[in-house]
């Protein structure tokens, strides 16, 4: 992807959609970005396949979003097998996925609570130890979107992201990290500080020293799993790693993922995932 950071910037939740079908040549290359989906920093088994709402119907299944989704034909299903932070390197890939699809001009919306978990599980024929974290519809942006899309806009504060102050620090979490402290960095923050999560809660917490920049996933008071095997604040968390990567990556600035130790105190709730070290 050339320009990295206008297509995360140009994103949002598509939740109206033209009813046609997707063209034959771009459902080729959705298939093909499915298939090179990179793999997440923990290297956590996952898939993603494409489906189509009438191949669906013809099973009987009525892939349901309660209403939130409208004209969409064609759906992105993602399943993983619950271990330790596979759900962190499902919410990487499905987002790099959605990325790609972004920089096509196709509409996308993440997808954790709002759908009919079962029936998307029925089509697939998902085995007993695998999970669906999210699904994403996938399909040609409505011209206008909804009363109820514009509602759901409104009522989820979708632009509304937290500052800087409260979500990135130096050296400890007593200490904001400022922009011009961030350095050649500043645009990659920026960037996870732009992603999307559920319910807009954006958990992830950054700590920057010396020579890295430590993530951390700060649990919301309150917050309820959708099922016992799936904590959408870790796929959020892989959200904000992809976006944080990729646009290292296209920056040219270097560096790789790696589990260390911070040696940082930990606010209440608030968990170390990963370091991303020069």
């Amino acid at each position: 992807m050339d320009n990295i950071t206008g297509i995360i910037q140009s994103r949002i939740s598509q939740r109206s959609y033209r009813p046609e079908p997707l063209a034959g040549e771009l459902l080729e290359k959705i298939e093909h970005i499915l298939t090179i989906s990179p793999a997440g920093p923990f290297h956590s088994d996952a898939d993603f396949q494409l489906i189509h709402k009438a191949g669906a119907a013809g099973q009987n299944i009525k892939l349901g979003t309660y209403g939130f989704i409208k004209g969409a034909q064609h759906f992105i299903i993602g399943k993983t097998i619950p271990a330790p932070n596979a759900l962190v390197d499902f919410g990487y890939r499905l987002e790099w996925i959605i990325l790609q699809l972004t920089a096509l001009g196709l509409g996308t919306c993440w997808l954790g609570g709002s759908f009919k978990r079962h029936e998307f599980a029925r089509l697939i024929q998902l085995n007993s130890n695998a999970v669906i974290p999210a699904v994403t519809p996938v399909g040609y942006p409505a011209e206008k979107p909804s009363l109820k899309d514009r509602l759901i806009r409104l009522g989820a504060g979708s632009k509304n992201r937290k500052p800087w102050s409260e979500i990135f620090f130096e050296n400890d979490f007593g200490q904001p990290l400022t922009k011009s402290a961030a350095g050649k960095y500043s645009t990659a923050l920026e960037m996870v500080r732009l992603a999307p999560s559920a319910s807009n809660r954006q958990p992830w917490r950054i700590v920057k020293s010396s020579t890295q920049h430590h993530f951390f996933l700060h649990h919301k008071r309150g917050y309820t799993k959708i099922t016992s095997a799936v904590d959408m604040q870790k796929v959020d968390l892989g959200i904000a790693l992809c976006h944080f990567e990729l646009t290292a990556r296209k920056l040219q600035l270097p560096g790789h993922w790696q589990t260390t130790d911070p040696d940082i105190k930990l606010p209440d709730r608030t968990e170390y995932i990963l370091s991303w070290t020069k």
